[in-house]
């Protein structure tokens, strides 16, 4: 069972026709972008990946084309599911399709209390066998696994990373506190990336890594060799971009950012639609700042 986790893990989006169906030779090119810039590993089929709008069959199809394409790098399969038996189901037959591990989320809608969380989590990651990456976004879901509950899910070795999305950078610090460096802390925030890290966070589940791969990867390979003043230049660059990933339209937003830097597109399915009108022109005027001052990027490992 791996524990070594860390680094970029790109959530990647998913890419359609123009007749709705899944765009396989796009996200081929897309997720082969993210590996030649040197990434860690790729999460498919997460919130930014349009997940709730996917099929079953569906995502198993982009696991398997991830998994095709990952040169070796580990492939988290997200499961999210209001029902715990059926996140069951997922969880074991991701496993089966080879996904390295899975991201999990609450079984949301539903708001469950922390004993009906811990218990949705290890029910899913027994089902699995696999390691797991516990999501925790009080934000967006309103679950909250808080670190005392990660102290009490510690026993269950099968839980081996975490995506920490509370907005909160003390949480960090706080998670180490209580529980070591029993967890791969994983930031899930753009916008708190660096931070994070600066306070022991190992990896960056990244957003708009699908659009700018190789400052990401240079932020965290720089932050690891204590190279920490050209980390914080490509951070700083970077940070008014990063901001559109805390936003309830990130999916189109990033999606935008992606079709105006490596020439995919910016379809959604419904009922997210394409940005239009001041929206649109936002994003294309940050766009276009960044890589107007789009920074040199030194030499790392």
């Amino acid at each position: 069972m791996s524990r070594s986790w860390e680094g970029v893990f790109p959530a990647v989006t998913t890419k359609f026709t123009e007749d709705g169906g899944l765009d396989h030779a796009e996200m081929q090119r897309c997720f082969e972008l993210q590996i030649d810039a040197g990434v860690d590993g790729l999460i498919v089929c997460g919130s930014l990946g349009e997940a709730s709008t996917l099929d079953v069959e569906e995502k198993f199809e982009i696991l398997r084309l991830a998994r095709s394409v990952s040169a070796g790098r580990p492939v988290l399969f997200t499961v999210c599911d209001g029902s715990t038996r059926k996140a069951q189901e997922s969880a074991a037959r991701a496993a089966r399709e080879g996904a390295e591990g899975l991201m999990v989320l609450p079984g949301l809608p539903y708001k469950s209390d922390p004993r009906e969380t811990i218990a949705h989590y290890t029910a899913v990651a027994r089902a699995g066998g696999i390691p797991v990456m516990i999501y925790n976004n009080a934000v967006s879901y309103g679950v909250d696994i808080t670190p005392s509950m990660l102290v009490e899910m510690a026993a269950e070795p099968l839980f081996t990373s975490i995506k920490e999305s509370s907005d909160d950078v003390r949480r960090v610090t706080e998670i180490i506190a209580l529980a070591g460096d029993r967890y791969q802390i994983f930031t899930g925030v753009d916008n708190l990336a660096l931070e994070s890290l600066a306070m022991g966070a190992v990896g960056w589940v990244a957003g708009l890594v699908t659009a700018f791969p190789r400052e990401t990867v240079a932020i965290w390979r720089l932050h690891r060799a204590g190279r920490h003043r050209e980390a914080l230049e490509i951070y700083r660059w970077f940070r008014p971009l990063l901001d559109v990933d805390v936003s309830t339209k990130l999916v189109q937003n990033i999606k935008l950012v992606e079709a105006l830097v490596i020439n995919s597109n910016d379809r959604c399915r419904g009922p997210r639609l394409s940005l239009q009108g001041a929206e649109r022109e936002t994003i294309a005027a940050l766009v276009a700042t960044a890589l107007k001052d789009r920074p040199q990027l030194p030499g790392f490992d």
